[in-house]
């Protein structure tokens, strides 16, 4: 089969394939999970029936390749957002940031059967893991260059994080989200790293202060 032959039905395919993704997912959205079923989805997707069974069988599948689409997006973000910089630093907050802010969006997008059923589905464990070990390794990094505290390995300061930074799905606001960005950074950061004048200020600009008391006159006599 020619090559362009190949490319113009893979492209089909994938253009069929995400058609059925989004129309399933606009049918939980809008009437729940239990309303969804193969003749609807073929019917808001725009393709016979006889064609959907031919790429899933049964909306369980639909559902999970779904999510793994979603999951792969959300993980290509987050490394997106990792690459702007290559200060170590502002990698770490710009990913926990897009985590947080991540989480806050998508919490209670989905109705509860829904949430359910996808908890169970083992990409969330692999996705975790590779989250897990993004972190990990931006907390090692900050860690050398001596921003992220040493007394706690970066394993375990990843683990923190995301565990502090899944709140953000029952907290009601964006800014409400960014202060716990910043409380979680500031527990991660060194001590050295805290102590450091915020960037743009200029140390020498605020010398120590001297006390400015004299003795009263007289006050030191010698006899």
């Amino acid at each position: 089969m020619p090559k362009l032959w190949t490319e113009t039905i893979d492209a089909h395919r994938a253009a069929v394939r995400a058609a059925v993704l989004d129309a399933t997912a606009a049918l939980v959205a809008d009437h729940g999970l239990a309303s969804v079923t193969m003749s609807r989805i073929a019917r808001d997707s725009g393709i016979g029936r006889a064609t959907l069974y031919k790429y899933f069988p049964d909306v369980e599948s639909i559902l999970l390749a779904w999510h793994e689409r979603q999951i792969g997006h959300h993980l290509e973000h987050l490394m997106r957002v990792r690459d702007q910089s290559a200060d170590a630093g502002e990698r770490l907050e710009a990913v926990l940031r897009a985590f947080a802010l991540s989480t806050h969006y998508t919490s209670g997008h989905h109705e509860s059967g829904l949430a359910s059923f996808l908890h169970r589905d083992p990409q969330v464990a692999r996705a975790q893991g590779q989250l897990h070990s993004m972190i990990e390794e931006l907390l090692a990094d900050g860690a050398r260059d001596g921003s992220v505290r040493g007394d706690v390995a970066p394993g375990e300061l990843a683990s923190y994080c995301l565990h502090a930074l899944t709140a953000a799905g029952g907290l009601p606001s964006r800014a409400a989200v960014l202060r716990l960005v910043t409380v979680t950074l500031a527990a991660i950061h060194s001590a050295a790293a805290a102590a450091a004048p915020a960037p743009g200020t200029d140390a020498s600009a605020h010398p120590p202060h001297r006390s400015r008391h004299r003795s009263a006159p007289g006050s030191h006599r010698h006899d």
